[in-house]
């Protein structure tokens, strides 16, 4: 994106450092052979231009980032508290956990070490503050959602499994400009695309590349994940989100919803292991 320079007439272009062309045995580097490089780059159309978000969108893409660091910092703290249960052989009789039962659980615990016992419940309260922080920024973030410039494509990635409020407006915010992308560029900008090292006759292709903006391609690695499960009809989760959006939407992501579970079968079908490669990329 071209941006206006302080001398008039004179446009700038924010260039992508990863991908500037320099010649292996290039040592000399000067002002002055940087300058005439990169304008010789920019005269043959070499320069891979970067797209400069706005404050709005900026500040939106920091609130996405806040929820999902607290998200992480959430995670750590419970497996911290788990661990200490573990190493002492206590379980939780059953598999639903983070309820308020299981919090009544976790608070009943106790041992014989003060300072083992300390620590325990240092962790568990760590885990409920966070808890609680995470919840509020949820609610920030729906409403925010609920009226800014992305709210249509938030609407519109929610009629898909698996993609709800926090994760659309993490991926809407992300990637801004959706026009700039078709169905098939989208995932060489996430990295999604499939490694290749070929030469000659020979061609072999290795896992994903993982070029990109990592926090969106973890959204959509987390969200496919539920198209594993079968699918028949949409649920009333998605009824509800079918009706916010116009009719080309809504049939649009009907489509997409059998489509993607049709190709989980297909993997099926082929035996492809396909958590080989993403579990790497889940939190």
């Amino acid at each position: 994106m071209p941006v206006t320079c302080g001398l008039p007439g004179v446009n700038c272009v924010v260039a992508a450092s990863s991908k500037l062309l320099r010649a292996p045995g290039d040592r000399n580097k000067t002002d002055r052979r940087d300058a005439r490089v990169l304008a010789e780059m920019l005269a043959v159309g070499s320069v891979t231009e970067v797209r400069i978000p706005d404050p709005d969108e900026e500040a939106l893409r920091d609130l996405s980032r806040l929820r999902s660091g607290l998200a992480k910092d959430l995670a750590h703290a419970r497996q911290r508290m788990n661990a200490i249960l573990l190493r002492h052989g206590i379980r939780y009789p059953k598999e639903t956990r983070w309820t308020q039962e299981h919090r009544g659980w976790l608070h009943r615990q106790r041992f014989a070490e003060p300072a083992l016992q300390f620590t325990y419940e240092a962790d568990v309260e760590q885990a409920e503050l966070l808890a609680g922080h995470l919840a509020r920024i949820d609610k920030q973030v729906a409403a925010t959602a609920a009226a800014c410039r992305y709210t249509p494509v938030i609407d519109a990635l929610m009629c898909l499994r698996g993609i709800q409020v926090t994760t659309a407006f993490g991926l809407a915010v992300e990637i801004g400009d959706w026009t700039r992308f078709t169905g098939s560029s989208i995932g060489s900008y996430l990295g999604l695309v499939p490694s290749e090292n070929s030469s000659g006759q020979s061609r072999h292709q290795g896992p994903i590349t993982k070029a990109g903006n990592t926090y969106a391609r973890k959204l959509l690695i987390e969200a496919a994940w539920q198209h594993r499960r079968p699918y028949a009809r949409p649920r009333e989760r998605l009824l509800r989100q079918l009706d916010r959006v116009a009719p080309a939407t809504r049939i649009r992501a009907l489509e997409g919803n059998h489509r993607l579970h049709r190709k989980w079968e297909h993997f099926d079908e082929r035996h492809k292991n396909v958590s080989e490669g993403q579990h790497r990329d889940r939190p």
